[in-house]
């Protein structure tokens, strides 16, 4: 499996979530923006939330028993969304977060670990540089896990973001890709890091 392939995806996306937050920024009176609405009501066959006994519109976890991952619904104006995309090469793209007041926007993929967290990262790096109008700070050692790694971003003087690159469940790599428009408000980019920060693998059993 060729790791370039997963990583031209990588940045597929990212560059689309940087997109959609540009649009966020001229659209920003319109509260529509945002998502589809929240799937917290209801379970699915790929993943589903548990409540955290908190209110309807609190925290709740977020389950992916197939893809062995848990992260947190932070619930209020996120919204979450199940895209269930898969790509040829094995790297899915689950769930997507978004704000509905900023445009802000939380993408996480599962990708198979054909290199490692830091590689992942890295060439990420490299790749959003080569971009027009891309800045990006130097991958960093994270504390969510051993080989938890991430970097900053921004995509001219409308866009900041952020990606963190963990190890994920048995031969899989996570990869979090975030994005938000500059001026919105500072407790967004504190969502974004507890998202970051709750993104946990599950123990997957052997098949036998």
């Amino acid at each position: 499996m060729d790791a370039r392939r997963l990583l031209g995806w990588g940045l597929l996306v990212l560059c689309t979530a940087c997109s959609a937050s540009k649009q966020a920024v001229k659209d920003s009176s319109d509260p529509g923006i945002g998502g589809s609405g929240p799937v917290a009501q209801e379970q699915s066959m790929m993943g589903h939330e548990e409540s955290m006994g908190q209110e309807e519109s609190g925290p709740r976890r977020y389950v992916d028993q197939a893809l062995g991952f848990e992260l947190l619904q932070p619930g209020g104006d996120w919204l979450l969304d199940e895209s269930g995309e898969q790509t040829p090469e094995g790297l899915a793209i689950p769930v997507v977060l978004r704000h509905s007041t900023s445009g802000a926007q939380v993408v996480l993929q599962v990708a198979p670990a054909v290199a490692s967290p830091l590689q992942f990262a890295e060439r990420l790096t490299m790749g959003l540089r080569s971009q027009p109008g891309f800045e990006t700070s130097d991958p960093e050692p994270l504390p969510m896990s051993d080989s938890a790694v991430g970097f900053f971003f921004a995509v001219g003087d409308n866009v900041r973001g952020r990606v963190m690159v963990r190890d994920g469940s048995r031969g899989r790599v996570f990869m979090m890709l975030a994005t938000w428009p500059t001026e919105a408000p500072s407790d967004v980019a504190d969502t974004v890091n507890a998202l970051f920060e709750s993104v946990r693998p599950l123990e997957i059993p052997e098949q036998t």
